[in-house]
């Protein structure tokens, strides 16, 4: 073991000498028991940052770099001696989540200079990578990653199995079927990188103190104002929880605990002796997902771990230990993965084996990283979670957050990442033991789309659950929510269709077809109670008042009426995508799409003014929503209610609380945010079940039948109805994707995001809200767009799609997504133009293969006309999931 230790000695860390070195003595000589001299802590700074990995110090480095210099890191041991120390030093651009793609990227590029920039020893070698694919499956994820790789100018082309031979010879290739080599992706010392931002951090003016503890982060009227440590308090205005496995205890160390979900589990990988040959530095890095396992050349031999099936957690009931030692041996349990690595490399049954290194790796709910601030402590910041790629995201995840705490958002739309994602819910230790149990396998898993976690399910049910479970309900998970994708008709085999994955057309396509034909031609009941549900009133006129400062829509509507808005950020990008119905002249009800709970919340709090006599209200747990559509929907409420429902005493977007059945204050909206004609009831939870059965019993003559979200999605994508999340983010405005009617601009009142929506006004847009219907796929046989796809536009790339689904009417499938305009010898972007939409010829990538699409944009008054649809169809309005 004394090469591995040698690796991670104390040696580089002096050859480096930064200044903070002098900060503290050095290291206690073996027969030495006096404690070292430390310099005193300063009395206040304006960040402080917990934690000295790979984390901590890009946010330093970021940070100072940004021109921010009063800044105090705080390492409990010594830098780099948490998982930053056991790292594999692997940096992969190969990700299917384009924004973690990006970071991975700008980590590439960042570790490529730094050594030149600090002196730092950083051990960066460009080895390239190889995704090994035993299957057909495995090779279109990997081609549908490389499309991705390909638009963003890196360097990555699938390959043949004898070609995986020539650039790796000791790789058995008689079970591949194809791979994907990225000949950028390089190797790093993950000590030495933390050492090295550390080391510019420093000459920037950053302190660094080692052997400090924090113990708790101090809080007045909401706000970080210090923390407290081992040696004294430090006042700040900032505080980033850098702690990695460590951060959830420190989140929930304060008098306002912060929710950071994320554990640890125990992560393996074995080092060998150098080969009698000693494998070149620059062999490539292998990652074989299939058997679950990556190698990578270590100093002439193999560092090779995985990821498997029955990981190990721990620390489950917390534990503080200061510097991770090498955890306990467990050849038993590693024996899976040694024999996937033997299959892989047969060479190597004679090769010496060094040591089982056993270190822990922190992981998160969804298998993203966990950044952003807390939503409720302001001046608390996160970074953490990095589910085992904490060395690919290092650098731009420092980044992201950096810009964020300057600029007060990052350059990137990073809500996939941001810690607002979760709810308190997600913090139980159990559901996080059990959870990251099947996350830290999902790591090698084959991703298709609509997959679903198995842990932690069951969590957040509408009262109706039970009744639609017995039904044939498929339920998938959002926000903890359990919703129904669809129901299994009676007779259908059910084990056959729940463990249906594919990326080509699946199984349930004529179940839920059919839910899309009875919304069409009769009525379906589809449970949205998921919905995030607000109610802000006020004794005066401070609600409204309020509301129209942070809202883009007019509010000041006649009671009963409801309006579609926007929640806009300064730069005009949607924070929220919402319903607002103007219960009485002092009281409104929000209806915000269901992970919006924490976020929205959060965003107002922050932003609404502190008065008594005005209240915020999270209702989402007093109502359930049934969401009618259809046709026939008029005729079961008006039997159910007798009270007349036709358009003149009923027109569109109105509220109105009535009686259905015996039950009373059912609020109904007419919408159903899908285009279709239909009724929201917001039901309060005690007559769920009641109201639920009499719309059934009531709706049989009329051909009523459950449907699920699957059905809802076809709905609203075939009629251009963007959602947010995916189709809109804190980057898209109104004016990019066709809202300027939903937008008060020439109402003379000022709200939150007028002047970027002017400017964009005069100026126009730089990207257009699209929509394509494929011309020469065959869904039969052709691999399914799901979103994220690269678009062509006369053979140059210019935008991705966000969402898309098979629209049953028009008997083609509907993608919708961006479109820029690139500059063809700059790059610059320039301004979209509803001609430059309309005069191209485009193309959609589905994993490497183009497929011929009809751009529209929206607004627009008819579709193309279809050989089975004649007649026009009229687009307008939006959606939200």
């Amino acid at each position: 073991a004394g090469m591995f230790l040698r690796l991670l000695s104390d040696v580089r860390w002096r050859a480096a000498k930064p200044k903070w070195r002098r900060m503290t003595s050095s290291r206690r000589s073996a027969s030495s028991t006096a404690e070292p001299h430390l310099v005193s802590l300063p009395a206040q700074a304006q960040v402080v940052i917990c934690g000295g990995g790979i984390m901590g110090t890009s946010v330093a480095y970021h940070l100072s770099k940004m021109g921010w210099k009063d800044i105090v890191l705080l390492e409990q041991g010594r830098l780099a001696a948490g998982t930053t120390r056991f790292c594999a030093g692997i940096v992969s651009t190969a990700r299917h989540v384009s924004l973690e793609l990006k970071m991975a990227d700008y980590s590439n590029k960042l570790y490529q200079q730094l050594e030149q920039e600090t002196g730092v020893k950083t051990g960066y070698t460009k080895t390239g990578s190889i995704s090994l694919a035993q299957t057909q499956d495995r090779l279109i994820s990997l081609k549908r990653i490389a499309s991705s790789l390909s638009v963003m100018g890196i360097p990555c082309e699938i390959i043949t199995p004898k070609q995986v031979a020539q650039l790796h010879p000791l790789i058995n290739i008689h079970d591949l079927v194809g791979a994907m080599y990225v000949p950028e992706d390089a190797l790093v010392t993950s000590a030495n990188v933390s050492l090295a931002l550390a080391t510019a951090a420093s000459r920037n003016g950053v302190q660094i103190h080692e052997r400090t503890s924090v113990s708790h982060v101090l809080v007045q009227k909401g706000h970080v104002t210090g923390v407290e440590t081992d040696r004294g308090q430090i006042q700040c205005q900032y505080f980033v929880n850098c702690a990695g496995q460590w951060a959830y205890e420190l989140g929930h160390s304060g008098e306002e605990p912060v929710n950071i979900p994320l554990h640890a589990c125990e992560h393996f990988y074995l080092l060998t002796h150098p080969l009698k040959e000693p494998l070149a530095s620059n062999l490539p890095t292998i990652v074989d997902p299939d058997g679950r396992i990556y190698i990578r050349n270590w100093q002439g031999g193999i560092l090779s771990g995985g990821f498997e099936k029955n990981p190990k957690p721990l620390f489950t009931e917390g534990r503080n230990q200061l510097e991770i030692q090498n955890l306990q041996e467990d050849w038993d349990h590693f024996e899976p993965l040694l024999s996937a690595l033997l299959r892989r490399m047969p060479d190597l049954e004679a090769l010496q084996i060094m040591q089982l290194v056993n270190c822990p790796e922190s992981f998160t709910p969804d298998m993203r990283c966990i950044m952003g601030e807390s939503p409720t402590l302001r001046g608390y910041f996160v970074l953490a979670g990095m589910n085992s790629a904490g060395i690919s995201y290092g650098g731009g995840a420092g980044k992201y957050l950096a810009e964020w705490m300057v600029n007060g958002y990052p350059s990137e739309n990073v809500w996939p990442l941001d810690l607002k994602r979760f709810g308190t819910l997600q913090s139980s230790r159990t559901f996080l033991r059990h959870r990251v149990m099947e996350v830290m396998p999902l790591m090698c898993d084959l991703k298709v789309p609509r997959w679903d976690f198995q842990t932690g399910r069951q969590l957040r049910t509408s009262p109706l659950y039970d009744r639609l479970d017995a039904q044939g309900a498929r339920w998938m998970e959002k926000h903890g929510f359990e919703r129904v994708k669809y129901f299994v008709p009676p007779g259908k085999d059910l084990l056959d269709l729940d463990q249906s994955k594919t990326f080509y057309k699946p199984d349930w396509f004529d179940i839920v077809g059919s839910e899309v034909k009875c919304c069409k031609e009769a009525v379906c009941v589809i449970d949205m109670s998921s919905f995030t549900k607000f109610e802000i009133s006020s004794t005066g006129d401070q609600a409204l008042e309020s509301l129209q400062y942070l809202f883009s829509n007019d509010l000041d509507v006649p009671v009963g009426h409801v309006v579609h808005t926007g929640m806009l950020n300064e730069k005009g990008g949607y924070e929220n995508d919402c319903s607002i119905a103007r219960l009485s002249k002092r009281s409104f009800f929000m209806i915000s799409p269901t992970d919006q709970q924490v976020h929205c919340w959060a965003w107002l709090k922050n932003r609404l003014p502190n008065d008594s006599n005005l209240t915020m209200e999270d209702v989402t747990w007093k109502y359930t929503a049934l969401n009618l559509i259809g046709p026939r929907a008029v005729d079961v409420l008006s039997e159910l209610s007798y009270a007349p429902i036709t358009p003149e005493h009923f027109p569109s977007l109105f509220c109105k609380e009535m009686s259905v059945g015996y039950a009373n204050g059912i609020r109904v909206m007419s919408i159903t945010h899908t285009g279709e004609p239909g009724f929201m009831l917001y039901i309060p939870i005690e007559y769920a079940l009641h109201v639920y059965n009499e719309v059934m019993n009531m709706g049989q003559k009329y051909g009523i039948r459950n449907a699920g979200y699957y059905a809802l999605r076809s709905l609203r994508i075939e009629k251009f109805f963007a959602f947010w999340g995916q189709d809109l983010d804190a980057f898209t405005t109104p004016m990019e994707c066709g809202r300027e009617f939903q937008v008060k601009l020439e109402k003379g009142m000022q709200f939150v995001g007028q002047e970027a929506l002017l400017e964009q006004k005069q100026n126009g847009v730089y990207k257009r809200f699209t929509m394509f219907i494929l011309e020469d796929h065959d869904t039969d046989t052709d691999l399914w767009p799901w979103w994220g796809e690269p678009i062509f536009r006369n053979g140059r790339y210019v935008g991705k799609t966000t969402s898309s689904a098979y629209s049953y009417t028009l008997e083609r499938h509907v993608c919708l997504g961006f479109v820029q305009h690139f500059d063809e010898k700059t790059g610059e972007e320039q301004v979209v133009t509803t001609d430059f939409i309309n005069q191209g010829e485009y193309e959609i990538d589905i994993a490497g293969q183009r497929f011929q699409a009809k751009a529209k944009l929206y607004p627009f008054s008819s579709l193309f006309t279809h050989r089975r649809r004649k007649d026009e169809v009229e687009l307008s309005g939006y959606q939200r999931e």
